[in-house]
Protein backbone atom coordinates (compact mmCIF):
# COMPACT_ATOMS: atom_id res chain seq x y z
CA UNK A 1 0.00 0.00 0.00
CA UNK A 2 2.38 2.32 0.84
CA UNK A 3 4.29 1.52 -2.74
CA UNK A 4 1.45 2.71 -4.39
CA UNK A 5 0.55 5.83 -2.29
CA UNK A 6 4.42 6.63 -3.39
CA UNK A 7 3.84 6.07 -6.85
CA UNK A 8 0.83 8.22 -6.67
CA UNK A 9 2.86 11.25 -5.58
CA UNK A 10 5.82 10.21 -7.71
CA UNK A 11 2.73 10.14 -10.29
CA UNK A 12 2.06 14.41 -10.19
CA UNK A 13 4.10 15.89 -12.53
CA UNK A 14 3.42 17.15 -16.21
CA UNK A 15 3.17 20.24 -18.37
CA UNK A 16 1.65 22.97 -16.41
CA UNK A 17 -2.06 24.13 -17.22
CA UNK A 18 -4.02 20.84 -17.84
CA UNK A 19 -6.09 20.71 -15.07
CA UNK A 20 -7.23 16.61 -13.76
CA UNK A 21 -10.15 16.49 -13.52
CA UNK A 22 -11.38 15.41 -9.94
CA UNK A 23 -14.79 13.88 -10.89
CA UNK A 24 -15.40 9.85 -9.99
CA UNK A 25 -11.67 9.66 -8.11
CA UNK A 26 -11.65 8.94 -4.64
CA UNK A 27 -11.55 10.79 -1.57
CA UNK A 28 -8.03 9.96 -0.68
CA UNK A 29 -7.14 10.07 -4.16
CA UNK A 30 -8.77 13.08 -4.79
CA UNK A 31 -7.34 15.27 -1.93
CA UNK A 32 -3.78 14.09 -2.89
CA UNK A 33 -4.50 15.49 -6.15
CA UNK A 34 -5.71 18.76 -4.72
CA UNK A 35 -3.28 19.14 -2.24
CA UNK A 36 -0.50 18.82 -5.17
CA UNK A 37 -2.01 21.10 -7.18
CA UNK A 38 -5.13 20.27 -10.09
CA UNK A 39 -3.05 21.67 -12.49
CA UNK A 40 -0.61 18.42 -12.96
CA UNK A 41 -0.75 15.27 -14.95
CA UNK A 42 -0.36 11.76 -13.50
CA UNK A 43 2.90 10.05 -16.15
CA UNK A 44 3.68 6.56 -16.47
CA UNK A 45 4.90 4.37 -14.05
CA UNK A 46 7.69 2.55 -13.25
CA UNK A 47 8.68 -0.52 -11.11
CA UNK A 48 9.78 0.63 -8.44
CA UNK A 49 6.74 3.04 -8.08
CA UNK A 50 4.25 -0.19 -8.51
CA UNK A 51 6.03 -3.13 -6.90
CA UNK A 52 6.81 -6.28 -7.57
CA UNK A 53 3.36 -7.22 -9.20
CA UNK A 54 1.04 -9.54 -6.87
CA UNK A 55 -0.64 -12.64 -8.64
CA UNK A 56 -4.17 -10.28 -9.06
CA UNK A 57 -1.68 -7.19 -10.81
CA UNK A 58 -0.02 -9.50 -13.24
CA UNK A 59 -3.72 -11.27 -14.37
CA UNK A 60 -4.65 -7.76 -14.87
CA UNK A 61 -1.83 -6.67 -16.91
CA UNK A 62 -1.67 -9.67 -19.35
CA UNK A 63 -5.43 -9.39 -19.71
CA UNK A 64 -4.11 -5.39 -21.43
CA UNK A 65 -1.08 -6.50 -22.51
CA UNK A 66 -0.92 -10.42 -24.26
CA UNK A 67 -3.53 -12.85 -25.18
CA UNK A 68 -4.04 -14.35 -21.35
CA UNK A 69 -2.91 -14.85 -18.28
CA UNK A 70 -2.32 -18.72 -17.81
CA UNK A 71 0.05 -19.62 -14.54
CA UNK A 72 3.31 -19.40 -16.01
CA UNK A 73 2.72 -16.26 -17.65
CA UNK A 74 1.94 -14.98 -14.42
CA UNK A 75 4.61 -16.38 -12.85
CA UNK A 76 7.45 -15.08 -15.43
CA UNK A 77 5.59 -11.64 -15.26
CA UNK A 78 5.78 -12.01 -11.27
CA UNK A 79 9.53 -12.75 -11.59
CA UNK A 80 10.52 -10.23 -14.46
CA UNK A 81 8.59 -7.24 -13.10
CA UNK A 82 6.43 -5.03 -15.49
CA UNK A 83 9.46 -3.04 -17.37
CA UNK A 84 11.92 -6.33 -18.01
CA UNK A 85 8.74 -8.49 -19.20
CA UNK A 86 7.92 -5.48 -21.63
CA UNK A 87 12.04 -5.70 -22.63
CA UNK A 88 11.43 -9.21 -22.87
CA UNK A 89 8.78 -8.84 -25.04
CA UNK A 90 9.82 -6.64 -27.37
CA UNK A 91 13.09 -8.46 -28.14
CA UNK A 92 10.99 -11.66 -28.79
CA UNK A 93 12.17 -13.24 -32.15
CA UNK A 94 9.11 -13.51 -34.81
CA UNK A 95 7.52 -16.75 -35.12
CA UNK A 96 7.32 -18.94 -37.31
CA UNK A 97 6.26 -17.68 -41.10
CA UNK A 98 2.91 -18.05 -41.13
CA UNK A 99 3.42 -18.02 -45.35
CA UNK A 100 5.52 -20.59 -44.73
CA UNK A 101 3.02 -22.69 -42.72
CA UNK A 102 0.46 -21.91 -45.42
CA UNK A 103 2.47 -23.84 -48.30
CA UNK A 104 3.66 -26.40 -45.98
CA UNK A 105 -0.04 -27.21 -45.36
CA UNK A 106 -1.09 -27.37 -48.48
CA UNK A 107 -3.30 -24.20 -49.18
CA UNK A 108 -1.32 -22.89 -52.04
CA UNK A 109 -2.89 -25.72 -53.86
CA UNK A 110 -4.26 -24.89 -57.13
CA UNK A 111 -7.86 -25.94 -55.74
CA UNK A 112 -8.11 -23.11 -53.14
CA UNK A 113 -6.83 -20.11 -55.74
CA UNK A 114 -10.05 -18.80 -55.65
CA UNK A 115 -11.22 -19.44 -52.39
CA UNK A 116 -10.80 -18.45 -48.96
CA UNK A 117 -9.75 -21.43 -47.26
CA UNK A 118 -6.82 -20.98 -45.18
CA UNK A 119 -6.45 -17.83 -43.65
CA UNK A 120 -8.67 -18.65 -40.34
CA UNK A 121 -6.87 -21.78 -40.05
CA UNK A 122 -3.25 -19.74 -40.06
CA UNK A 123 -4.51 -17.24 -37.91
CA UNK A 124 -5.72 -19.02 -35.16
CA UNK A 125 -2.59 -20.99 -35.17
CA UNK A 126 -1.02 -18.04 -34.69
CA UNK A 127 -2.95 -16.58 -32.02
CA UNK A 128 -3.70 -19.93 -30.32
CA UNK A 129 0.47 -21.08 -29.94
CA UNK A 130 2.81 -17.70 -29.76
CA UNK A 131 4.81 -17.04 -27.28
CA UNK A 132 5.30 -13.27 -28.23
CA UNK A 133 1.71 -12.19 -26.43
CA UNK A 134 2.53 -8.81 -26.57
CA UNK A 135 3.17 -8.63 -30.14
CA UNK A 136 0.14 -10.93 -31.53
CA UNK A 137 -2.44 -8.25 -29.13
CA UNK A 138 -0.90 -5.25 -30.76
CA UNK A 139 -0.71 -6.87 -34.10
CA UNK A 140 -4.81 -8.16 -33.05
CA UNK A 141 -4.80 -3.75 -32.16
CA UNK A 142 -3.64 -2.94 -35.36
CA UNK A 143 -5.32 -4.96 -37.94
CA UNK A 144 -8.31 -3.47 -36.19
CA UNK A 145 -7.33 0.03 -36.98
CA UNK A 146 -5.55 -0.64 -40.40
CA UNK A 147 -8.31 -2.68 -41.08
CA UNK A 148 -7.90 -4.83 -44.34
CA UNK A 149 -10.42 -8.25 -44.43
CA UNK A 150 -10.62 -11.36 -46.63
CA UNK A 151 -14.48 -10.54 -46.96
CA UNK A 152 -13.44 -7.53 -49.84
CA UNK A 153 -10.20 -9.32 -51.46
CA UNK A 154 -11.29 -10.16 -54.83
CA UNK A 155 -8.37 -11.30 -56.40
CA UNK A 156 -6.46 -14.84 -56.56
CA UNK A 157 -5.18 -16.27 -53.36
CA UNK A 158 -6.98 -14.11 -50.83
CA UNK A 159 -6.10 -15.51 -47.79
CA UNK A 160 -2.49 -15.55 -48.67
CA UNK A 161 -2.63 -11.26 -49.06
CA UNK A 162 -4.25 -11.50 -45.62
CA UNK A 163 -1.65 -13.29 -44.26
CA UNK A 164 1.24 -11.30 -45.85
CA UNK A 165 -0.66 -8.19 -44.23
CA UNK A 166 -0.91 -10.11 -40.88
CA UNK A 167 2.96 -10.85 -41.11
CA UNK A 168 3.64 -7.05 -42.11
CA UNK A 169 2.21 -6.01 -38.96
CA UNK A 170 4.11 -8.35 -37.01
CA UNK A 171 7.12 -7.25 -38.73
CA UNK A 172 6.81 -3.48 -38.24
CA UNK A 173 4.71 -3.13 -35.25
CA UNK A 174 7.27 -2.51 -32.41
CA UNK A 175 9.18 -0.43 -34.96
CA UNK A 176 8.65 3.01 -35.68
CA UNK A 177 5.25 4.46 -36.94
CA UNK A 178 6.29 6.07 -40.27
CA UNK A 179 8.03 2.49 -41.20
CA UNK A 180 4.86 0.83 -40.18
CA UNK A 181 3.08 3.39 -42.30
CA UNK A 182 4.64 2.73 -45.67
CA UNK A 183 4.52 -1.47 -45.30
CA UNK A 184 0.78 -0.43 -45.27
CA UNK A 185 0.34 1.47 -47.73
CA UNK A 186 2.32 -0.77 -49.66
CA UNK A 187 0.67 -3.74 -48.98
CA UNK A 188 -1.08 -6.24 -51.85
CA UNK A 189 -3.98 -6.50 -49.29
CA UNK A 190 -4.00 -3.08 -48.66
CA UNK A 191 -3.79 -2.09 -52.16
CA UNK A 192 -6.60 -4.23 -52.72
CA UNK A 193 -9.23 -3.64 -50.14
CA UNK A 194 -8.32 0.19 -50.42
CA UNK A 195 -8.79 0.14 -54.27
CA UNK A 196 -4.92 1.74 -54.36
CA UNK A 197 -3.65 -1.05 -56.16
CA UNK A 198 -4.17 -0.06 -60.41
CA UNK A 199 -5.21 3.46 -59.08
CA UNK A 200 -4.49 5.54 -62.85
CA UNK A 201 -3.69 9.34 -63.52
CA UNK A 202 -5.75 11.35 -64.92
CA UNK A 203 -6.93 11.34 -68.61
CA UNK A 204 -9.18 13.10 -71.42
CA UNK A 205 -11.97 10.79 -70.85
CA UNK A 206 -12.94 11.89 -66.93
CA UNK A 207 -11.39 9.34 -65.52
CA UNK A 208 -9.82 10.41 -62.16
CA UNK A 209 -7.44 8.69 -59.31
CA UNK A 210 -9.04 6.59 -56.69
CA UNK A 211 -9.84 8.61 -53.65
CA UNK A 212 -10.43 5.54 -51.17
CA UNK A 213 -6.75 4.98 -49.65
CA UNK A 214 -6.15 8.63 -49.81
CA UNK A 215 -9.54 9.63 -47.89
CA UNK A 216 -9.24 6.81 -45.63
CA UNK A 217 -5.56 7.04 -44.75
CA UNK A 218 -6.34 10.19 -43.18
CA UNK A 219 -9.68 10.10 -41.62
CA UNK A 220 -9.28 6.57 -39.81
CA UNK A 221 -5.77 5.66 -39.68
CA UNK A 222 -3.68 8.80 -39.08
CA UNK A 223 -5.19 12.13 -38.31
CA UNK A 224 -9.36 11.65 -37.92
CA UNK A 225 -11.82 14.44 -39.52
CA UNK A 226 -11.22 17.18 -37.35
CA UNK A 227 -8.12 18.75 -35.54
CA UNK A 228 -7.28 17.54 -32.17
CA UNK A 229 -5.54 19.04 -28.72
CA UNK A 230 -2.51 16.93 -27.59
CA UNK A 231 -5.43 15.81 -25.40
CA UNK A 232 -7.46 14.15 -27.67
CA UNK A 233 -9.77 16.96 -27.75
CA UNK A 234 -11.16 18.94 -30.83
CA UNK A 235 -9.73 22.14 -31.31
CA UNK A 236 -12.33 24.84 -31.77
CA UNK A 237 -12.94 27.93 -34.00
CA UNK A 238 -14.10 31.28 -33.06
CA UNK A 239 -17.53 30.27 -33.46
CA UNK A 240 -16.99 27.20 -31.21
CA UNK A 241 -17.09 24.57 -34.11
CA UNK A 242 -14.55 21.98 -34.69
CA UNK A 243 -11.83 22.99 -36.87
CA UNK A 244 -12.01 20.16 -40.35
CA UNK A 245 -8.57 18.12 -40.38
CA UNK A 246 -9.02 18.14 -44.80
CA UNK A 247 -11.21 18.96 -47.69
CA UNK A 248 -12.03 16.96 -50.23
CA UNK A 249 -9.70 19.26 -52.59
CA UNK A 250 -6.58 17.78 -49.73
CA UNK A 251 -8.39 14.11 -50.83
CA UNK A 252 -7.90 14.94 -54.66
CA UNK A 253 -4.37 16.12 -53.85
CA UNK A 254 -3.26 12.66 -52.00
CA UNK A 255 -4.68 10.73 -54.01
CA UNK A 256 -2.70 11.95 -57.24
CA UNK A 257 0.36 10.86 -54.95
CA UNK A 258 -1.14 7.46 -54.89
CA UNK A 259 -1.43 6.29 -58.82
CA UNK A 260 0.74 4.17 -60.60
CA UNK A 261 1.55 1.34 -57.57
CA UNK A 262 0.37 -2.54 -58.65
CA UNK A 263 1.53 -5.79 -57.68
CA UNK A 264 5.15 -7.02 -57.75
CA UNK A 265 5.72 -9.50 -61.09
CA UNK A 266 1.68 -10.60 -60.75
CA UNK A 267 0.71 -14.88 -61.57
CA UNK A 268 -2.14 -15.71 -61.10
CA UNK A 269 -1.40 -19.49 -60.83
CA UNK A 270 0.51 -18.93 -57.64
CA UNK A 271 0.60 -16.85 -54.30
CA UNK A 272 3.67 -15.26 -54.65
CA UNK A 273 2.72 -11.87 -55.63
CA UNK A 274 1.25 -11.42 -52.44
CA UNK A 275 4.49 -12.10 -50.10
CA UNK A 276 6.02 -8.56 -52.21
CA UNK A 277 5.05 -5.12 -51.62
CA UNK A 278 3.93 -2.90 -54.52
CA UNK A 279 5.82 -1.66 -57.03
CA UNK A 280 5.72 1.42 -58.98
CA UNK A 281 5.05 2.10 -62.56
CA UNK A 282 5.88 5.62 -64.02
CA UNK A 283 3.70 5.30 -66.95
CA UNK A 284 0.20 5.26 -64.27
CA UNK A 285 1.53 8.16 -62.05
CA UNK A 286 -0.60 11.54 -62.46
CA UNK A 287 2.09 14.50 -63.36
CA UNK A 288 -0.54 17.03 -61.86
CA UNK A 289 0.41 18.93 -58.91
CA UNK A 290 -0.21 17.66 -55.58
CA UNK A 291 -1.60 19.86 -52.78
CA UNK A 292 -3.26 18.38 -49.26
CA UNK A 293 -2.49 19.59 -46.00
CA UNK A 294 -0.96 22.48 -45.91
CA UNK A 295 1.89 21.30 -48.75
CA UNK A 296 2.56 20.91 -52.42
CA UNK A 297 4.25 18.34 -54.32
CA UNK A 298 5.07 19.74 -57.98
CA UNK A 299 3.69 16.89 -61.05
CA UNK A 300 7.53 16.51 -61.89
CA UNK A 301 8.23 15.37 -58.95
CA UNK A 302 9.19 11.66 -59.28
CA UNK A 303 6.21 9.20 -57.79
CA UNK A 304 8.46 7.29 -55.82
CA UNK A 305 9.66 10.17 -53.84
CA UNK A 306 6.35 11.77 -54.01
CA UNK A 307 4.79 9.01 -52.16
CA UNK A 308 7.44 9.10 -49.32
CA UNK A 309 6.73 13.05 -48.65
CA UNK A 310 3.16 12.45 -48.63
CA UNK A 311 3.78 9.68 -46.01
CA UNK A 312 6.45 12.15 -44.02
CA UNK A 313 3.87 14.65 -44.65
CA UNK A 314 0.77 12.27 -42.93
CA UNK A 315 3.62 11.33 -40.41
CA UNK A 316 4.53 14.68 -39.17
CA UNK A 317 0.96 16.08 -38.49
CA UNK A 318 0.07 17.22 -35.12
CA UNK A 319 -2.77 14.80 -35.20
CA UNK A 320 -1.10 11.65 -35.34
CA UNK A 321 -0.04 11.40 -31.64
CA UNK A 322 -3.57 11.71 -30.15
CA UNK A 323 -5.17 9.87 -32.62
CA UNK A 324 -3.09 6.57 -31.98
CA UNK A 325 -2.76 6.96 -28.69
CA UNK A 326 -6.63 7.28 -28.34
CA UNK A 327 -7.35 3.88 -30.53
CA UNK A 328 -4.27 1.69 -29.25
CA UNK A 329 -5.62 2.87 -24.98
CA UNK A 330 -9.22 1.50 -26.74
CA UNK A 331 -7.75 -1.50 -27.52
CA UNK A 332 -5.89 -2.43 -24.76
CA UNK A 333 -6.70 -0.93 -21.61
CA UNK A 334 -10.00 1.88 -21.31
CA UNK A 335 -12.60 2.55 -23.99
CA UNK A 336 -13.06 6.11 -22.61
CA UNK A 337 -9.22 7.54 -21.36
CA UNK A 338 -9.16 10.67 -19.79
CA UNK A 339 -7.61 13.54 -21.87
CA UNK A 340 -4.39 13.39 -19.49
CA UNK A 341 -4.01 9.80 -20.55
CA UNK A 342 -4.22 10.39 -24.51
CA UNK A 343 -1.99 13.85 -23.90
CA UNK A 344 0.69 11.54 -21.99
CA UNK A 345 1.08 8.96 -24.19
CA UNK A 346 1.02 11.05 -27.38
CA UNK A 347 3.72 13.02 -26.12
CA UNK A 348 5.39 10.06 -26.09
CA UNK A 349 4.64 9.66 -29.81
CA UNK A 350 5.77 12.45 -30.58
CA UNK A 351 9.29 12.23 -28.98
CA UNK A 352 10.37 8.80 -27.09
CA UNK A 353 12.86 11.06 -24.75
CA UNK A 354 15.74 10.33 -27.12
CA UNK A 355 14.03 12.67 -29.89
CA UNK A 356 12.23 9.79 -31.85
CA UNK A 357 9.30 10.76 -33.17
CA UNK A 358 6.57 7.64 -33.80
CA UNK A 359 8.92 5.18 -31.36
CA UNK A 360 6.41 2.49 -31.24
CA UNK A 361 7.65 -0.01 -28.55
CA UNK A 362 7.70 3.54 -26.45
CA UNK A 363 4.12 4.12 -27.40
CA UNK A 364 2.97 1.08 -26.14
CA UNK A 365 4.86 1.11 -22.92
CA UNK A 366 3.27 4.00 -22.14
CA UNK A 367 -0.31 2.76 -23.16
CA UNK A 368 0.53 -0.23 -20.40
CA UNK A 369 2.33 2.05 -17.70
CA UNK A 370 0.13 4.88 -17.35
CA UNK A 371 -0.85 5.63 -13.76
CA UNK A 372 -4.05 5.13 -15.35
CA UNK A 373 -4.24 1.40 -16.51
CA UNK A 374 -1.58 0.40 -13.50
CA UNK A 375 -3.17 2.24 -10.34
CA UNK A 376 -6.51 3.17 -11.83
CA UNK A 377 -5.95 6.08 -11.39
CA UNK A 378 -8.69 7.86 -13.97
CA UNK A 379 -11.69 10.65 -13.57
CA UNK A 380 -14.47 8.06 -14.32
CA UNK A 381 -15.62 6.09 -10.97
CA UNK A 382 -14.67 2.59 -11.22
CA UNK A 383 -18.10 1.01 -12.54
CA UNK A 384 -17.21 3.30 -16.04
CA UNK A 385 -13.50 2.42 -15.79
CA UNK A 386 -12.15 -0.64 -18.27
CA UNK A 387 -13.81 -1.68 -21.60
CA UNK A 388 -16.00 -4.27 -22.85
CA UNK A 389 -13.70 -7.48 -23.68
CA UNK A 390 -14.08 -8.55 -27.07
CA UNK A 391 -15.21 -11.74 -28.21
CA UNK A 392 -11.86 -12.68 -29.96
CA UNK A 393 -9.88 -12.39 -26.92
CA UNK A 394 -12.94 -13.74 -24.86
CA UNK A 395 -12.24 -16.91 -26.67
CA UNK A 396 -8.29 -16.82 -27.10
CA UNK A 397 -8.19 -16.54 -23.01
CA UNK A 398 -9.87 -19.43 -22.62
CA UNK A 399 -8.10 -21.46 -25.06
CA UNK A 400 -4.69 -20.60 -24.05
CA UNK A 401 -5.93 -21.10 -20.49
CA UNK A 402 -6.48 -24.78 -21.13
CA UNK A 403 -4.38 -25.18 -24.20
CA UNK A 404 -6.40 -25.99 -26.91
CA UNK A 405 -4.50 -29.11 -29.05
CA UNK A 406 -4.99 -29.76 -32.44
CA UNK A 407 -4.57 -33.43 -33.78
CA UNK A 408 -4.12 -32.66 -37.32
CA UNK A 409 -1.92 -29.14 -37.24
CA UNK A 410 -4.45 -27.46 -39.14
CA UNK A 411 -6.34 -25.62 -36.83
CA UNK A 412 -9.75 -25.64 -38.26
CA UNK A 413 -11.77 -23.12 -35.92
CA UNK A 414 -12.96 -21.06 -38.64
CA UNK A 415 -14.39 -18.40 -39.69
CA UNK A 416 -15.98 -17.17 -35.96
CA UNK A 417 -17.41 -14.15 -37.23
CA UNK A 418 -21.09 -14.97 -37.42
CA UNK A 419 -23.90 -13.94 -34.96
CA UNK A 420 -24.15 -17.71 -33.71
CA UNK A 421 -20.14 -17.82 -33.33
CA UNK A 422 -18.24 -15.20 -31.77
CA UNK A 423 -19.66 -12.43 -34.03
CA UNK A 424 -15.71 -11.26 -34.61
CA UNK A 425 -12.70 -13.32 -36.09
CA UNK A 426 -9.88 -11.81 -37.20
CA UNK A 427 -9.47 -10.45 -40.76
CA UNK A 428 -12.70 -10.95 -41.55
CA UNK A 429 -14.33 -7.26 -40.50
CA UNK A 430 -17.37 -6.33 -42.59
CA UNK A 431 -15.81 -2.62 -43.65
CA UNK A 432 -12.82 -0.79 -43.16
CA UNK A 433 -14.68 0.52 -40.22
CA UNK A 434 -13.56 -2.96 -38.41
CA UNK A 435 -16.65 -4.75 -36.37
CA UNK A 436 -16.84 -1.68 -34.34
CA UNK A 437 -16.06 1.78 -34.76
CA UNK A 438 -13.92 3.74 -31.84
CA UNK A 439 -16.94 6.23 -31.03
CA UNK A 440 -19.78 4.01 -30.52
CA UNK A 441 -22.37 4.80 -28.12
CA UNK A 442 -25.07 2.19 -27.25
CA UNK A 443 -28.28 4.04 -27.38
CA UNK A 444 -30.85 5.09 -24.54
CA UNK A 445 -28.00 3.48 -22.03
CA UNK A 446 -26.33 5.33 -19.25
CA UNK A 447 -23.55 5.47 -20.88
CA UNK A 448 -24.46 7.93 -23.76
CA UNK A 449 -26.24 10.21 -21.00
CA UNK A 450 -22.61 10.42 -19.62
CA UNK A 451 -21.06 10.76 -22.99
CA UNK A 452 -19.22 8.09 -22.90
CA UNK A 453 -18.32 5.36 -25.86
CA UNK A 454 -18.48 1.60 -25.76
CA UNK A 455 -17.16 0.20 -29.00
CA UNK A 456 -17.23 -3.48 -28.24
CA UNK A 457 -21.26 -2.55 -27.65
CA UNK A 458 -21.53 -2.31 -31.66
CA UNK A 459 -21.42 -6.18 -32.17
CA UNK A 460 -23.74 -6.80 -28.98
CA UNK A 461 -26.60 -7.26 -29.20
CA UNK A 462 -29.20 -10.28 -28.50
CA UNK A 463 -28.06 -12.93 -31.16
CA UNK A 464 -24.17 -12.21 -30.30
CA UNK A 465 -24.81 -12.16 -26.66
CA UNK A 466 -26.81 -16.17 -27.04
CA UNK A 467 -24.64 -16.81 -30.16
CA UNK A 468 -21.18 -16.20 -27.76
CA UNK A 469 -22.99 -18.29 -25.11
CA UNK A 470 -24.30 -21.19 -27.16
CA UNK A 471 -20.49 -21.62 -28.70
CA UNK A 472 -18.44 -21.70 -25.54
CA UNK A 473 -21.26 -24.45 -24.74
CA UNK A 474 -20.54 -26.32 -27.60
CA UNK A 475 -16.53 -25.93 -27.77
CA UNK A 476 -16.06 -25.82 -23.66
CA UNK A 477 -16.75 -29.91 -23.62
CA UNK A 478 -14.53 -31.56 -26.49
CA UNK A 479 -13.23 -28.65 -28.42
CA UNK A 480 -13.82 -28.92 -32.49
CA UNK A 481 -13.03 -31.02 -35.03
CA UNK A 482 -9.58 -32.75 -34.57
CA UNK A 483 -9.28 -30.00 -31.67
CA UNK A 484 -9.58 -31.20 -28.44
CA UNK A 485 -9.23 -29.37 -24.90
CA UNK A 486 -6.79 -29.75 -21.73
CA UNK A 487 -8.45 -30.12 -18.45
CA UNK A 488 -5.55 -32.06 -16.67
CA UNK A 489 -4.46 -28.65 -14.42
CA UNK A 490 -8.22 -27.89 -13.86
CA UNK A 491 -9.48 -31.16 -12.83
CA UNK A 492 -7.61 -31.77 -9.53
CA UNK A 493 -9.05 -28.21 -8.45
CA UNK A 494 -12.98 -29.62 -9.09
CA UNK A 495 -13.06 -31.44 -6.13
CA UNK A 496 -12.85 -28.28 -4.00
CA UNK A 497 -15.60 -25.87 -5.53
CA UNK A 498 -13.69 -22.83 -3.97
CA UNK A 499 -10.26 -23.60 -5.45
CA UNK A 500 -11.32 -23.90 -8.66
CA UNK A 501 -13.33 -20.61 -8.91
CA UNK A 502 -10.62 -18.52 -7.27
CA UNK A 503 -8.09 -20.08 -9.57
CA UNK A 504 -10.40 -18.94 -12.14
CA UNK A 505 -11.29 -15.55 -10.97
CA UNK A 506 -8.01 -15.36 -10.78
CA UNK A 507 -6.55 -15.82 -14.24
CA UNK A 508 -9.34 -14.68 -15.95
CA UNK A 509 -10.47 -11.47 -14.05
CA UNK A 510 -7.87 -10.64 -11.46
CA UNK A 511 -9.87 -11.72 -8.78
CA UNK A 512 -12.25 -8.88 -9.76
CA UNK A 513 -15.13 -11.14 -9.29
CA UNK A 514 -17.82 -9.93 -6.99
CA UNK A 515 -18.08 -12.04 -3.29
CA UNK A 516 -21.94 -12.72 -4.18
CA UNK A 517 -20.78 -14.34 -7.46
CA UNK A 518 -17.87 -16.10 -6.12
CA UNK A 519 -20.00 -17.61 -3.31
CA UNK A 520 -23.09 -18.53 -5.59
CA UNK A 521 -20.78 -20.29 -7.54
CA UNK A 522 -18.82 -21.99 -5.40
CA UNK A 523 -22.49 -23.36 -4.05
CA UNK A 524 -23.32 -24.44 -7.44
CA UNK A 525 -20.69 -26.61 -8.09
CA UNK A 526 -20.92 -28.30 -4.85
CA UNK A 527 -24.20 -29.36 -6.38
CA UNK A 528 -22.73 -31.18 -9.05
CA UNK A 529 -21.57 -34.87 -8.19
CA UNK A 530 -17.98 -35.88 -8.41
CA UNK A 531 -18.85 -40.09 -8.28
CA UNK A 532 -21.13 -39.78 -12.35
CA UNK A 533 -18.56 -40.35 -14.90
CA UNK A 534 -16.77 -37.08 -15.97
CA UNK A 535 -17.93 -35.45 -12.36
CA UNK A 536 -14.80 -33.41 -12.03
CA UNK A 537 -14.89 -31.87 -15.82
CA UNK A 538 -18.85 -30.88 -15.41
CA UNK A 539 -17.58 -28.89 -12.36
CA UNK A 540 -14.83 -27.44 -14.25
CA UNK A 541 -16.68 -26.76 -17.49
CA UNK A 542 -19.62 -25.62 -15.27
CA UNK A 543 -17.42 -22.87 -13.40
CA UNK A 544 -15.85 -21.77 -16.40
CA UNK A 545 -18.84 -20.90 -18.93
CA UNK A 546 -20.47 -19.44 -16.11
CA UNK A 547 -17.96 -16.91 -15.52
CA UNK A 548 -17.14 -16.52 -19.26
CA UNK A 549 -20.62 -15.60 -19.98
CA UNK A 550 -20.88 -13.38 -16.31
CA UNK A 551 -20.83 -9.63 -16.97
CA UNK A 552 -18.34 -9.50 -13.87
CA UNK A 553 -15.78 -10.88 -17.06
CA UNK A 554 -17.27 -9.76 -19.60
CA UNK A 555 -15.82 -6.15 -18.49
CA UNK A 556 -12.29 -5.64 -18.65
CA UNK A 557 -11.86 -3.64 -15.29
Amino acid sequence: MEAAHACERSLLEGPPGYPVDLKGMSSGMAGLLGMAGASLLLSACTDEQLGPPTDEDAARFLAQASLAATQADSAALMQLGYSAWLDQQFAQPLSTSLWAWMLAHGFGDAQYKSTDVGMDNALWFRLLNAQDGLRQRVVLALSEIFVVSLRNMPVPWGPFLCVAYWETLEAHCFGNFRDLLERIALSPAMGVYLSMRGSQKEDASGRRPDENFARELMQLFTIGLVQLNIDGSPKLDAQGQAVATYNNDDVRGLARVFTGWDFDAFDASKPDYASRPMVFNAGEHSTMDKAFLGIAIAGSTPGEQAFKQALDTVFQHPNVGPFLARRLIQRLTSSNPSGGYIARVARIFNDNGSGVRGDMQAVIRAVLMDGEARLGLTPLPSDEAGKLREPILRFLQWARMVRLQCSDDLWNVGDLSGPDRLGQSPLRAPSVFNFFRPGYVPRQTALAVQDMVAPEFQITDESTVIGYANFMFWMLPNGASNITVDYSDWLPLASTPAALVDRLNLLLTGRSLSSTLVSDLTTALATLPLDQADGAKRRVITAMLTILCSPEYLVQA
